[in-house]
């Protein structure tokens, strides 16, 4: 049962570990010791030095680690027509850590017009022989992670508001990156896994948000978003219990939100994280619909160099064909490397060693 349409059988989540001249040169530049001309060079040489690596260790999609973003998520919101960064008093709250205090808001009518990321995929897909993957974050997380005070103009009443601009907004990426050569797109998402955690779903109506309908908001915005999709193109997502620095956020089974989540959205793949017992068990992945779509378990973590056993990643492949089809499974980690700039707890190293199992253990039950 091998597979060449993506997902595939070892497949990846998106990020990786910067190097260390790239980390090295961004600070360069921040300090205003290089231009970020040069920091582009230094960009482009350590993606290219990435695609080959992911190549030679057997995978057949690549990504460019998302080496040009600090974030997964706030770098691609503020290039969005109408949206932008800014600084705020708190980051995010991890266990026992917090990122940087930046946050997103609306300054103008959303839209999808000369997005830089359109040339950071041309550039992957112009240095890559193997499918080229590119991760954008879901539409449910910019509305998810907006602020009470962040909708700074008369465009729209409330939060709540812009999902239909939103959804449109989506829909002119999907085909901003169609055009661009993109066949392999993931919105990588975090508002699902929180809504499976009651002290998430607190946190979020003490910011005003509407916890109790969160699910169907987002499910029919996506929905909206993949209206018109074309038929060659295959747009998966990736539920992330959050990931910096090793740390995380959201716990809890995905059976709050199965149903919705794998039996009404129209994704292709669903990549799922079960590298710990936070993620629950296997069961709702019963909601998947027989045929094509694909879940694809994250087994593998990337929040430790802690290389996995291999016969205990096989027997957890055979506990979830309990409840649907091996051949409606995959393999990845259970996110990427490096959600942010800043990295896991791992070496290179260790990353590569696992990124090479997954395609040992692929090879091996696929096969």
């Amino acid at each position: 049962m091998p597979k060449d349409k993506p997902p595939v059988r070892a497949d990846v989540v998106g990020s990786l570990l910067r190097p260390a001249a790239l980390k090295e040169a961004r600070v360069k530049r921040d300090k205003g010791e290089i231009s970020t001309a040069a920091l582009k060079e230094i960009e482009d040489r350590e993606i290219e030095k990435v695609i080959k690596k992911q190549e030679a260790i057997g995978l057949q999609v690549a990504t460019d680690g998302e080496f040009r973003r600090a974030w997964w998520h706030y770098d691609f919101f503020g290039l969005l027509d109408g949206a932008e960064m800014y600084e705020i008093g708190h980051g995010i709250q991890f266990q026992g850590v917090q990122t940087k205090a930046y946050a997103i808001r609306v300054k103008g009518k959303l839209g999808f017009s000369k997005h830089a990321m359109l040339s950071h995929f041309e550039f992957l897909k112009a240095h890559t022989s193997m499918t080229p993957k590119m991760t954008i974050p879901s539409p449910a997380i910019f509305h998810f992670r907006l602020e009470p005070d962040a909708i700074a103009t008369k465009e729209y009443a409330d939060r709540d508001a812009i999902f239909d601009d939103l959804a449109k907004t989506y829909r002119q990426a999907i085909r901003g990156f169609y055009d661009a050569g993109c066949r392999y797109l993931q919105f990588d998402d975090t508002a699902w896994a929180y809504l499976c955690s009651q002290a998430e779903l607190k946190k979020a109506g003490d910011r005003g948000l509407k916890a109790d309908r969160l699910a169907q908001d987002y499910a029919r915005v996506i929905n909206l978003a993949l209206e018109g999709k074309p038929a060659d193109m295959v747009i998966t997502t990736h539920i992330c219990r959050g990931n910096f620095r090793s740390t995380w956020i959201s716990e809890g089974g995905y059976e709050p939100v199965a149903e919705i989540l794998l039996g009404q959205l129209n994704y292709d793949g669903y990549f799922l994280e079960y590298d710990t017992a936070r993620a629950g068990g296997f069961e709702p992945l019963r909601f998947l619909p027989k045929g094509n779509k694909i879940a694809v378990l994250g087994l593998i973590t990337t929040k430790s160099g802690v290389l996995e056993k291999k016969d205990d990643v096989k027997r957890r492949i055979e506990e979830a064909t309990k409840y649907v089809a091996l051949d409606q499974l995959a393999l990845s980690p259970q996110c990427g490397f490096a959600s942010t700039e800043e990295g896991n707890a791992l070496s290179e190293e260790e990353q590569w060693a696992k990124l090479r199992m997954v395609v040992e253990l692929a090879d091996a039950i696929w096969h």
